[in-house]
């Protein structure tokens, strides 16, 4: 049984930045999430392909340790997405969606994926989202991601799901449209109102806040002078958010949380410096805690070593 199951998207995606492009690229919130997360904990992914998904796609998430065991093949397509971005990063312009086999994906969960403590519902169809946590044997942690499309055709679903939710996150934007709040704080108040007892905001260059009880902590994005491609950066986020608290003592305990938070941001961090998932198929986990105790520094989170040392004095 793996640490994480995670549930949504595996697509072929196309797409031009001002720094170039890529085309039928490995792509989906699945695959950003998986295999960000799998640096820090194991990982079963489930999703669908078409018949015409590259072998070597499959190959890049099975040296990561991604279980495809739920990685279904459906004759036809595989899901297609093409975008572009301007001098904006934050937003992306969409060319074309072809849903192909991802317009019937209606996942059944094997007795090991139910039995996952940690399951993490990708950008996918609200109502599909709870019908796959209503398959789950009582995990200790739920976190869901969504998008302005669902928000626009199915508000009502998301609000439903986030009862039963223990970790949301979204985009600044999306946070507002969904809630109606006039800003990201009142919005992270709102959502936590209807649910989750952990409401994370991410406001791309600017960041990133989380709500925890009553208290907001604010975090900082990793300086970066440029930019690749930022497509799948809030999945790789989450991947390290939850890949990190997976690992971790407690899924409560807020210094745990802000850790979590630190490497997500900078697993997102090295996603977007180059195309498709190319940046973070093949990290050492040496350059990843480099680089999070650089961005640890700057948010005054404790090093592993000083964090661990503190615990131990604690408990003695």
């Amino acid at each position: 049984m793996s640490d994480i199951l995670v549930v949504g998207s595996v697509a072929l995606d196309s797409v031009k930045t001002t720094a170039g492009k890529s085309v039928e690229a490995l792509g989906g919130s699945a695959t950003y999430f998986a295999l960000s997360a799998s640096y820090f904990s194991s990982v079963a992914l489930v999703g669908v392909v078409g018949q015409d998904f590259p072998r070597e796609h499959r190959r890049t998430l099975e040296r990561r340790g991604v279980d495809l065991e739920g990685l279904k093949a459906a004759k036809g397509k595989t899901f297609r997405w093409s975008g572009k971005y301007g001098k904006d990063a934050a937003n992306a312009e969409t060319l074309a969606t072809h849903l192909n086999v991802f317009k019937e994906f209606k996942p059944v969960l094997s007795e090991a994926q139910r039995k996952a403590p940690v399951v993490f519902l990708a950008n996918i169809d609200p109502e599909l989202q709870s019908e796959v946590l209503a398959q789950m044997k009582g995990p200790a942690l739920v976190a869901c991601d969504t998008m302005n499309y669902w928000i626009e055709s199915k508000p009502a679903a998301i609000k439903k799901l986030l009862a039963k939710v223990d970790i949301f996150f979204s985009n600044d934007q999306e946070a507002m449209r969904l809630t109606g709040a006039p800003n990201a704080l009142q919005a992270a108040e709102v959502l936590a109102d209807w649910g989750p007892s952990v409401v994370v905001i991410k406001k791309g260059e600017h960041g990133a806040l989380m709500k925890v009880g009553s208290k907001f902590f604010v975090f900082p994005a990793y300086p970066l002078a440029r930019i690749k491609d930022p497509t799948g950066a809030g999945d790789t986020f989450a991947g390290g958010f939850l890949g990190y608290l997976a690992s971790s003592a407690s899924y409560k305990d807020v210094a745990h949380l802000k850790r979590a938070m630190a490497y997500g941001t900078t697993m997102a961090s090295f996603n977007v410096q180059d195309f498709s998932t190319k940046n973070i198929e093949d990290l050492e986990r040496d350059v990843i805690d480099e680089r999070f105790h650089d961005l640890a520094e700057r948010m005054m989170i404790p090093r592993a070593d000083e964090f661990l040392k503190a615990r131990r004095a604690v408990a003695a």
